[in-house]
Protein backbone atom coordinates (compact mmCIF):
# COMPACT_ATOMS: atom_id res chain seq x y z
CA UNK A 1 0.00 0.00 0.00
CA UNK A 2 1.14 3.37 -0.74
CA UNK A 3 1.87 5.82 1.40
CA UNK A 4 1.79 9.16 -0.40
CA UNK A 5 -1.77 10.03 0.33
CA UNK A 6 -3.03 9.19 -3.43
CA UNK A 7 -5.31 6.52 -3.21
CA UNK A 8 -7.09 6.01 -6.41
CA UNK A 9 -6.09 5.61 -9.66
CA UNK A 10 -4.74 8.71 -11.80
CA UNK A 11 -3.70 10.27 -15.04
CA UNK A 12 -0.76 12.03 -15.32
CA UNK A 13 0.80 14.24 -17.97
CA UNK A 14 4.66 13.50 -18.21
CA UNK A 15 7.12 15.80 -19.20
CA UNK A 16 10.91 16.31 -19.16
CA UNK A 17 13.35 18.55 -17.49
CA UNK A 18 16.70 17.51 -18.83
CA UNK A 19 16.87 13.88 -18.54
CA UNK A 20 14.24 13.56 -15.53
CA UNK A 21 10.80 12.97 -16.43
CA UNK A 22 8.12 14.72 -14.18
CA UNK A 23 4.46 14.33 -13.95
CA UNK A 24 1.60 16.17 -13.13
CA UNK A 25 -2.27 15.01 -12.45
CA UNK A 26 -4.34 15.75 -15.73
CA UNK A 27 -7.00 17.44 -14.02
CA UNK A 28 -4.56 20.66 -13.57
CA UNK A 29 -3.56 20.76 -17.04
CA UNK A 30 -5.75 23.82 -19.42
CA UNK A 31 -3.60 22.86 -22.90
CA UNK A 32 -0.40 22.28 -24.15
CA UNK A 33 1.09 24.88 -26.29
CA UNK A 34 4.03 24.91 -29.31
CA UNK A 35 6.75 27.22 -27.42
CA UNK A 36 6.20 30.94 -27.45
CA UNK A 37 8.47 33.68 -26.56
CA UNK A 38 7.09 35.54 -23.86
CA UNK A 39 7.36 39.40 -22.77
CA UNK A 40 9.31 40.28 -19.88
CA UNK A 41 8.05 41.90 -17.10
CA UNK A 42 10.63 43.47 -15.10
CA UNK A 43 10.90 43.41 -11.55
CA UNK A 44 10.10 39.22 -11.61
CA UNK A 45 11.79 36.45 -10.39
CA UNK A 46 14.39 35.14 -12.86
CA UNK A 47 12.31 32.29 -13.43
CA UNK A 48 9.49 33.89 -14.79
CA UNK A 49 10.21 34.33 -18.32
CA UNK A 50 7.22 36.93 -18.86
CA UNK A 51 3.48 37.11 -20.11
CA UNK A 52 1.89 35.35 -23.21
CA UNK A 53 -1.40 35.82 -24.88
CA UNK A 54 -3.60 32.78 -25.23
CA UNK A 55 -6.59 33.93 -27.22
CA UNK A 56 -6.70 37.26 -25.51
CA UNK A 57 -5.85 36.39 -22.08
CA UNK A 58 -2.48 37.06 -20.47
CA UNK A 59 -0.91 33.87 -19.64
CA UNK A 60 2.48 34.61 -16.85
CA UNK A 61 4.97 31.98 -18.19
CA UNK A 62 7.62 29.85 -15.69
CA UNK A 63 10.66 28.59 -16.90
CA UNK A 64 10.28 25.03 -14.91
CA UNK A 65 14.40 24.48 -15.13
CA UNK A 66 15.12 27.74 -13.55
CA UNK A 67 12.89 27.29 -10.88
CA UNK A 68 13.88 23.86 -9.99
CA UNK A 69 17.59 25.29 -9.97
CA UNK A 70 18.75 23.96 -13.58
CA UNK A 71 20.13 26.09 -16.69
CA UNK A 72 17.68 28.12 -18.14
CA UNK A 73 15.72 26.08 -21.06
CA UNK A 74 16.62 26.42 -24.61
CA UNK A 75 14.63 26.21 -27.44
CA UNK A 76 14.05 22.97 -29.38
CA UNK A 77 11.55 21.32 -31.70
CA UNK A 78 9.94 19.90 -28.51
CA UNK A 79 10.13 23.07 -25.87
CA UNK A 80 6.35 23.84 -25.26
CA UNK A 81 4.66 25.39 -22.38
CA UNK A 82 2.25 23.19 -20.12
CA UNK A 83 -0.74 26.01 -19.34
CA UNK A 84 -2.25 24.93 -15.71
CA UNK A 85 -4.61 26.13 -12.94
CA UNK A 86 -2.59 25.94 -9.73
CA UNK A 87 -4.38 26.84 -6.30
CA UNK A 88 -2.27 28.36 -2.95
CA UNK A 89 -4.72 28.90 -0.24
CA UNK A 90 -8.00 29.74 -1.73
CA UNK A 91 -6.90 31.17 -4.81
CA UNK A 92 -6.48 29.68 -8.08
CA UNK A 93 -3.54 31.19 -11.00
CA UNK A 94 -3.20 30.22 -14.62
CA UNK A 95 -0.08 29.94 -15.65
CA UNK A 96 2.03 28.60 -18.22
CA UNK A 97 4.80 25.99 -17.26
CA UNK A 98 7.93 25.97 -20.31
CA UNK A 99 9.27 22.46 -20.46
CA UNK A 100 11.89 20.25 -22.47
CA UNK A 101 9.17 18.71 -24.05
CA UNK A 102 5.72 17.15 -23.11
CA UNK A 103 6.04 13.03 -23.36
CA UNK A 104 2.47 11.21 -22.62
CA UNK A 105 -0.99 10.78 -20.70
CA UNK A 106 -1.42 7.66 -18.77
CA UNK A 107 -2.56 6.29 -15.78
CA UNK A 108 -0.68 5.10 -12.26
CA UNK A 109 -2.60 3.25 -9.59
CA UNK A 110 -1.78 3.96 -6.10
CA UNK A 111 0.30 0.79 -5.39
CA UNK A 112 2.92 2.59 -8.67
CA UNK A 113 3.56 5.37 -6.32
CA UNK A 114 5.77 5.48 -3.28
CA UNK A 115 6.27 8.61 -0.74
CA UNK A 116 9.93 10.73 -2.28
CA UNK A 117 12.88 9.97 -0.46
CA UNK A 118 14.28 12.49 2.36
CA UNK A 119 17.67 12.65 1.53
CA UNK A 120 19.62 11.85 -1.81
CA UNK A 121 17.66 13.78 -4.15
CA UNK A 122 18.33 17.03 -5.50
CA UNK A 123 14.49 18.17 -5.37
CA UNK A 124 12.93 19.52 -2.46
CA UNK A 125 10.31 17.01 -1.55
CA UNK A 126 7.59 19.18 -0.24
CA UNK A 127 6.29 19.42 -3.28
CA UNK A 128 6.93 16.00 -4.58
CA UNK A 129 3.66 14.29 -4.38
CA UNK A 130 5.75 10.46 -5.17
CA UNK A 131 7.90 9.12 -6.77
CA UNK A 132 6.07 7.22 -10.00
CA UNK A 133 7.20 3.70 -10.83
CA UNK A 134 6.45 2.29 -14.83
CA UNK A 135 8.01 -0.53 -16.80
CA UNK A 136 11.63 0.12 -15.13
CA UNK A 137 11.23 4.19 -15.81
CA UNK A 138 11.17 6.52 -12.27
CA UNK A 139 8.88 9.83 -12.15
CA UNK A 140 8.93 12.74 -9.83
CA UNK A 141 4.85 13.69 -9.61
CA UNK A 142 4.82 16.88 -8.53
CA UNK A 143 2.48 18.70 -5.66
CA UNK A 144 1.98 21.35 -8.63
CA UNK A 145 0.28 23.41 -6.11
CA UNK A 146 3.03 23.58 -3.45
CA UNK A 147 6.05 24.84 -6.49
CA UNK A 148 5.36 28.02 -6.05
CA UNK A 149 4.81 29.96 -3.12
CA UNK A 150 1.97 32.20 -2.26
CA UNK A 151 4.62 34.94 -2.56
CA UNK A 152 5.65 33.85 -5.60
CA UNK A 153 2.23 33.23 -6.70
CA UNK A 154 1.61 36.68 -6.49
CA UNK A 155 4.12 38.35 -7.98
CA UNK A 156 3.00 35.92 -11.18
CA UNK A 157 -0.39 36.81 -10.79
CA UNK A 158 0.66 40.79 -10.08
CA UNK A 159 2.90 40.18 -13.50
CA UNK A 160 0.08 38.72 -15.00
CA UNK A 161 -2.80 41.41 -14.17
CA UNK A 162 -0.51 44.25 -15.53
CA UNK A 163 0.97 43.24 -18.47
CA UNK A 164 -0.36 43.78 -21.69
CA UNK A 165 0.46 41.34 -24.55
Amino acid sequence: MSTTGITETTQYLTFKLEEEVFAVDVAKVREILDFTLATKVPGTPDFMRGVINVRGNVVPVVDMRLKFGLSITEKTVDTCIVVMEIAVEDDKTILGALVDSVQEVFELEANQIEQPPRIGTRWRTEFIKGIGKRNEELIIILDIDRVFSSTELGIIQEAGDGAQV
